[in-house]
């Protein structure tokens, strides 16, 4: 999930995996894939990057607990 926020300033968390699409139009729209959109403070540059390192850092987790999981000995 990565944090956004509100033309009214409020920070909130949305799942990245269901944006559909995102433009800016000047306002930075998000569609949603049940429909709904959000207007967003941030750019589409911005979200890109969020995304990315959100994506990068779920990775690294994963990488981590395998890498844990193969130090652990067999019983």
């Amino acid at each position: 999930m990565i944090f956004l926020t509100k033309l009214d300033g409020k920070e909130f968390l949305l799942n990245e995996q269901l944006i559909e699409t995102v433009t800016e139009t000047p306002d930075t729209v998000i569609v949603l894939s049940n429909g709904h959109s959000c207007i967003v403070r941030e750019s589409m540059r911005e979200i890109q990057t969020k995304i990315l390192e959100y994506n990068r850092n779920q990775r690294r987790r994963v990488l981590r607990h395998r890498a844990a999981a193969d130090d652990e000995p067999l019983t």
